[in-house]
């Protein structure tokens, strides 16, 4: 960002890349949104709530109550039951320099505008099948995304702690000071994410044990 905070992070990983943006602050930053290569993405409103969330077979956009505004498929959704509803073509703006647009499985583009200049991120894919049997597993991250998320949150959590033992050196007091929200609503972001991710029970209970030390 022009205020020389970190704006998005491209990571290449064995199975694919991974593509997240931050929020514009110095500390702290709030995920604002997550694309990966596997077909797996979402976006995050400014107060924490899914904004979209795509997975292979297709995609919905929510508002921030978390009622569904609109539901799509992808034209080659081979799993679907029911009918197929196209994607209408969606554009958003995570903050004053981020956006992100949605025409296609494979036509997903996040934009980073500054200062007269701009770059673009490719973020979309295609999952070319001919039968449900070749399709990926539908896992949300990998095991190393997940611990990783895990253990930055874990961090800043200590690090916060850090802060209250500084500030009010008084044992009695570091119980009554609260968290700051956007801890607890990565923490959720996390547990949520581990819930509905592919993984083997014990990465999953050593993944909840990280963020809930």
């Amino acid at each position: 960002y022009p205020s020389g905070n970190l704006a998005i992070i491209a990571v290449r990983e064995k199975k694919g890349l991974i593509c997240i943006v931050q929020e514009d602050k110095p500390n702290n930053a709030e995920i604002q949104a997550v694309f990966m290569s596997n077909g797996r993405s979402t976006c995050y409103y400014p107060n924490g709530a899914v904004w979209i969330n795509m997975s292979i077979q297709g995609g919905q956009y929510l508002d921030q109550e978390g009622s569904r505004v609109r539901q799509w498929t992808w034209p080659n959704n081979v799993m679907s039951s029911g009918p197929h509803v196209p994607l209408s073509p969606i554009f958003i703006s995570l903050n004053q320099h981020v956006g992100v647009r949605i025409l296609g499985q494979d036509k997903i583009t996040v934009s980073f505008l500054a200062m007269g200049q701009q770059a673009k991120f490719n973020v979309g894919t295609k999952v070319q099948v001919s039968d449900v049997s070749r399709l990926p597993r539908p896992i949300w991250l990998g095991e190393d995304e997940l611990l990783l998320l895990a253990f930055r949150v874990r961090i800043l959590w200590l690090f916060d702690r850090l802060r209250g033992c500084l500030n009010f050196p008084s044992n009695e007091q570091w119980d009554k000071i609260k968290p700051p929200a956007y801890l607890i609503t990565q923490t959720l972001k996390i547990l949520q994410l581990c819930t509905t991710s592919d993984i083997s029970d014990e990465l999953r209970s050593l993944v909840r044990a990280i963020v809930n030390a």
